[in-house]
C-alpha cells in the first residue's frame, strides 16, 4: 500500500473518499465542520436524525455529499473526547481502515491524524496511522494454494494535515511508520511461517538476504563452529533435532567506526516441542512462534537500516529447534556453558534460556555499548502480564528507563519486573553450579535471573515477549511486538550519540 501525506483543508480534497471522525453525541471533529459548512450543513442534517452517533467502533459512508468534490465521505465514530487518548485514536483508525477495504475503496484520505490525542503530537498520530493501517490490512496466505478473495484493497492511503507547515513533520513520522511497519511484517511473516519451512538454515537465509538488501555485514556458523566456542548449553538443546543449529551475527554500520554497538539478542527456538518434558499436544502447533524474538530482531535491524541511523547495531541469533530424539537433553543431564558455568537441567522445556546464556556470553566479545535481549521465554509472563505489555527485567536502571520510554512512545508497551539477588536462591544446584528453572513461583523473573549470571559484564535487559509476540484463537497469528519498540530505543539512542 502506497502512503503519502498532503496538505489542504478537506473540503477541496478530490477522490475517492475523504475520512473525517465524529465524537459521542453527535460532535463533529474540525475537518468534518469544514465539510459539513462546503456542503450547507448536509452532515448536520444527517447527525441530527441519528444516522451517526460517533460511538467508537461505528462508521457511516456517504456518496455524492452536495457541495464537495470527492465521490465519498467516511464518517467514523471517536468515542467520547474527553476520554480520547492512545487507545480510543488508534480503534478509530483500524476502524476507519476496516471500513474502507469492506466498502471496496483503492484510495482514501484520512483525517483522523490531525485530531489532538492527549499527551501525542502530529507526528505520533501519523506513524500510528501508518502502523495500524498496514497492520489492518496485512495478510498471510503465502501458504495457500489460492489464497481467499477480497474485496478491492486499498492501495494508497493520503493522510492529510491542513497546514503546510506540517507537512515536513508529517512526512518524515510517515517515513518512520514506513519503516517500522516493513520490519514489523517482516517478523509477522517469519513467525507465521510453519516450522518445516521456517527453520534455523531459513532463518540464516533471511539474515543473509537482510544483509544483501541493506548491505550489513553477516556471519553465519554451523555446528563445528559454534562447538568451537564452547556454546555446550546452546548445542544441548540443538542435539535433540535432526535440523542442524545455526549462529548468526548481523553487523549494522551507521555509527563511527569506534562507537560501541549496541546488540540485541533473539531467541531463534523455529520449533519447540519441550524435548523429552513434552508439552502438552493442545495448542503445540503454536510453538512455531518460539523464533519470535529472531524474527524481532532481523525486523529492528531492517528499520533501522532502512532509517539509515547513526547508530551501530549488531543482532545475534541462536537458533534451533528443541525436540525429543534419542540424543536430547533429559533432566538431570548436566552442561557446560560459553561461560564455563555448569548447568542442571531440570526441564527441558525450559530451553530457551540454554540458548541465550551462550550468546549473552557470545557478546562480551563485543564490548557492547548495551545488550538487549528477546525471548518469548515463560508462559509465567503471560499469566504477570496477560498479552497486552512486554516483560523487562534489568541489571541497570537508566537502559530499563530507556526501554520503558521507547515502548510508551511506540504504543508497544513493557512493564518492569523486580531482578532481586532474594530470586537467586531458586536456582541452586546440588550438582551444578546453577539449575535451569527455579519453580513455579516468580517463573519470570528466575528466568531473567538465570540470564543475568551470564550478562554481568555490561548493561543488559531482558524482554519476556512470550504474551505479546503472538495472538491465539481466531485471529491467530504473530504480532510483531517489540518491533517498534527496538526501533524507538534505537532511534533515541541515535539522537543521544
Amino acid at each position: 500500500m502506497e502512503i503519502s501525506i498532503k496538505s489542504g483543508s478537506p473540503e477541496k480534497q478530490r477522490g475517492a473518499c475523504v475520512v473525517v471522525g465524529v465524537f459521542d453525541h453527535r460532535k463533529p471533529s474540525l475537518a468534518a465542520e469544514l465539510l459539513d459548512q462546503a456542503a450547507n450543513g448536509y452532515l448536520a442534517d444527517i447527525l441530527r436524525r441519528g444516522d451517526m452517533d460517533g460511538k467508537q467502533g461505528t462508521s457511516l459512508l456517504l456518496h455524492n455529499v452536495p457541495g464537495l468534490p470527492c465521490e465519498r465521505v467516511l464518517l467514523v465514530g471517536l468515542g467520547k473526547e474527553r476520554e480520547f487518548r492512545d487507545k480510543p485514536y488508534l480503534d478509530a483508525v483500524r476502524s476507519a481502515i476496516k471500513a474502507l477495504s469492506n466498502i471496496g475503496v483503492s484510495e482514501a484520505i484520512l483525517y483522523l491524524t490531525e485530531i489532538p490525542v492527549k499527551k501525542r503530537d502530529l507526528a505520533w498520530n501519523v506513524e500510528q496511522a501508518v502502523l495500524v493501517a498496514s497492520d489492518a490490512l496485512y495478510r498471510f496466505d503465502q501458504m495457500k494454494s489460492k489464497p481467499e478473495e477480497t474485496k478491492k484493497n486499498l492501495r494508497k492511503l493520503v493522510l492529510g494535515v491542513q497546514r503546510r507547515g506540517d507537512l515536513a513533520q508529517g512526512e518524515a513520522a510517515a517515513a518512520r511508520g514506513q519503516a517500522i511497519a516493513a520490519g514489523i511484517k517482516l517478523a509477522k511473516d517469519l513467525g507465521n511461517l510453519p516450522g518445516n519451512v521456517c527453520t534455523p538454515s531459513y532463518l540464516a537465509d533471511q539474515a543473509k538476504a537482510l544483509a544483501k538488501e541493506f548491505s550489513l555485514g553477516v556471519e553465519v556458523m554451523e555446528r563445528a563452529e559454534i562447538e568451537k566456542l564452547g556454546m555446550g548449553s546452546f548445542l544441548s538443546v540443538a542435539k535433540g533435532s535432526d535440523e542442524p543449529p545455526r549462529f548468526i551475527v548481523l553487523n549494522y554500520k551507521g555509527g563511527e567506526k569506534k562507537q560501541k554497538p549496541v546488540v540485541l539478542i533473539g531467541k531463534g527456538i523455529t520449533f519447540d516441542s519441550g524435548g523429552i518434558s513434552l508439552k502438552p499436544g493442545a495448542d503445540m502447533d503454536e510453538m512455531k512462534y518460539d523464533m519470535c524474538g529472531a524474527a524481532s530482531v532481523l525486523g529492528a535491524l531492517r528499520a533501522a537500516a532502512e532509517l539509515k541511523l547513526p547508530l551501530n547495531v549488531t543482532g545475534l541469533i541462536a537458533t534451533c529447534e528443541n525436540m525429543p530424539n534419542g540424543r536430547a537433553n533429559k533432566p538431570g543431564d548436566v552442561v557446560t556453558s560459553m561461560s564455563g558455568q555448569t548447568i542442571e537441567i531440570l526441564n527441558t522445556d525450559a530451553e530457551g534460556r540454554l540458548i541465550l546464556c551462550d550468546a549473552l556470553t557470545y557478546a562480551e566479545k563485543l564490548d557492547p555499548a548495551c545488550v538487549v535481549d528477546i525471548a518469548t521465554l515463560t508462559g509465567a509472563c503471560v499469566i504477570a502480564l496477560g498479552h497486552v505489555a512486554t516483560g523487562l527485567l534489568a541489571n541497570d536502571d537508566g537502559l530499563a528507563r530507556e526501554l520503558l520510554h521507547a515502548g510508551e512512545v511506540a504504543a508497544d508497551r513493557c512493564w518492569q519486573l523486580p531482578l532481586w539477588d532474594d530470586y537467586q536462591e531458586q536456582l541452586k544446584s546440588n550438582f551444578a553450579d546453577m539449575a535451569n528453572i527455579g519453580g513455579r513461583p516468580g517463573g519470570t523473573i528466575t528466568a531473567a535471573c538465570f540470564l543475568s549470571k551470564f550478562a554481568g559484564k555490561y548493561d543488559w535487559a531482558h524482554l519476556d515477549i512470550a504474551g505479546t509476540a503472538w495472538k491465539s484463537g481466531k485471529e491467530k497469528g504473530g504480532t510483531g511486538r517489540p518491533v517498534a519498540l527496538l526501533v524507538h530505543f534505537l532511534a533515541k539512542r541515535a539522537e543521544a550519540g
